[in-house]
């Protein structure tokens, strides 16, 4: 009884401070969102800088080439993108009117045999309802519009951030073993080095994962004649960040779109693509790239999106496995240090680990 208080309270003191945190998270989200965001754009984008950096370029020039190249990039996937989705939004709009009339003439037939007066009845209630919520709906655009200004302005400082971070970034460890004194230091200095590898590999191989999906479904759709293929390829690759919840969103848009515009058949066609590659790459490319990145199981992964998605919204969500990844880095450093303690062999000390070869060069 002695010892199950004891460990009763130890874990009621952790779960205070882990609902402190989370607090304190969530009253500084407008800092900790691009913060980290930018962290992440980092890992990305150091690679890059320092090879520009080894090749004699000074640290900013290399920073400034490398963001404002990236800048490039996604505004000339904009530009390729408007065009499709201008030319081949009246074939969606009328592809939708066509369904919603078969809908119509579906529900007028056997077995529901609906009247065109109960049908018309109900779409004039559904117009009624509302016109009712205008207000709401009005209210509810605002928010959007406020939201939208904030996602620009935190994707804008992320940017700044993230410049700072490849440009800067091998000055920033140093720097904490300093403040936090030698013997803390150390063990947080190896801790974020091995965090910021498993974060980086994280990314990259998540990038390679997303870029496979996109090519072949973007392909796929491009078979069966399904219109704006490369918009729904690239919104592919940018939901594979988002692990299980974004390729089922991508995939469920390139469905609709097939359905509205192509009919079920090609709906059906393109479903079956998307499970084919979901599958080649649940089954071949993440536990090839991923387990030596990550380490976590499937659960695990699932578990971080439905928590992050739940507690911050699609930002958690797109956070979730990336914070998961680090902990794991943590856990397994703090096992490696309870192993070097009690004697076990093969622990690694954090005294003799090798330094970074990027800290190192630059």
């Amino acid at each position: 009884m002695t010892t199950l208080a004891t460990w009763s309270l130890r874990l009621v003191l952790v779960a205070a401070g882990a609902v402190l945190i989370g607090l304190l998270i969530g009253q500084l989200w407008v800092i900790v969102w691009p913060v980290l965001l930018g962290v992440i754009l980092a890992t990305v984008l150091r690679p890059p800088v320092a090879w520009l950096i080894r090749r004699g370029l000074p640290p900013a020039p290399a920073a400034l080439l490398v963001v404002a190249g990236a800048l490039g990039v996604l505004v000339l996937i904009g530009v390729l993108l408007a065009p499709s989705v201008v030319g081949q939004a009246d074939e969606i709009a009328a592809g939708a009117s066509a369904g919603l009339q078969q809908i119509q003439t579906w529900l007028s037939g056997p077995p529901f045999n609906l009247g065109e007066g109960q049908i018309g009845a109900a779409l004039n209630s559904i117009t009624g309802q509302l016109q009712a919520s205008a207000s709401a709906i009005a209210s509810g655009v605002l928010v959007t519009v406020g939201a939208v200004a904030s996602g620009l302005l935190n994707a804008v400082l992320a940017i700044v951030l993230a410049f700072f971070f490849v440009k800067d970034g091998p000055r920033f460890l140093p720097w904490l073993h300093r403040v936090a004194g030698q013997r803390a230091g150390r063990h947080l200095e190896e801790v974020l080095r091995r965090a910021w590898r498993g974060l980086g590999g994280f990314i990259r191989a998540q990038a390679l994962v997303s870029l496979v999906d996109a090519v072949f479904i973007g392909i796929g759709l491009v078979i069966v004649g399904v219109p704006l293929a490369l918009p729904l390829a690239v919104l592919t690759f940018f939901g594979g960040f988002i692990p299980i919840v974004g390729a089922l969103v991508a995939g469920a848009a390139a469905v609709l779109v097939a359905l509205v515009t192509k009919g079920l058949t090609s709906a059906l066609i393109v479903l079956g693509i998307i499970i084919l590659v979901q599958q080649i790459e649940g089954n071949v490319l993440q536990p090839l790239l991923q387990s030596r990145s990550l380490g976590l199981h499937a659960v695990v992964v699932l578990l971080a999106v439905t928590a992050g998605g739940s507690l911050y919204g699609i930002a958690g969500a797109f956070l979730a496995v990336p914070v998961a990844a680090v902990a794991a880095e943590v856990l397994r450093y703090l096992g490696e240090q309870i192993d070097r303690r009690s004697g076990a062999a093969g622990a690694a000390d954090p005294d003799r680990a090798a330094p970074d070869a990027e800290s190192v060069t630059v």
